[in-house]
């Protein structure tokens, strides 16, 4: 059950957000996290805020609905909030800045990744 529940909260949230940064890429400026300076920056914006987090949502999905592919699903999940938490909170100490954005977005990832990893140690 709790398997199912992450799983399905995962790609609501992956996807969700990925699929709004890809169709308005301009929201990340209105927030104050980033700004594309050109046509590249924003074609690169939609691939890495649109493109690979709603992937992880298509993935966390697929392991709702489909019990082969629930662990595969976990561990991308694991390792994928895992690295950004962890280059997150580097880039942040580097940095000395801990916006809004970057304290939400670090208690997301190192709930997520707990998460998973616990999920991963208990039988579905």
């Amino acid at each position: 059950m709790w398997h199912s529940i992450f799983l399905g909260l995962s790609a609501l949230a992956w996807a969700g957000y990925g699929i709004y940064c890809f169709i308005s890429p301009e929201v990340l400026n209105d927030m104050g996290v980033i700004t594309a300076v050109s046509a590249t920056g924003t074609v690169e914006l939609r691939a890495m805020y649109g493109g690979v987090q709603t992937a992880l949502g298509v993935l966390a999905a697929a392991g709702l609905v489909n019990a082969a592919m629930q662990r595969p699903a976990l561990i991308a999940l694991a390792f994928a909030t895992g690295g950004l938490f962890s280059a997150r909170l580097l880039g942040a100490l580097l940095a000395s800045d801990f916006s809004g954005y970057t304290a939400g977005a670090l208690v997301f990832e190192f709930l997520a990744t707990a998460v998973a990893v616990i999920l991963l140690r208990k039988p579905a």
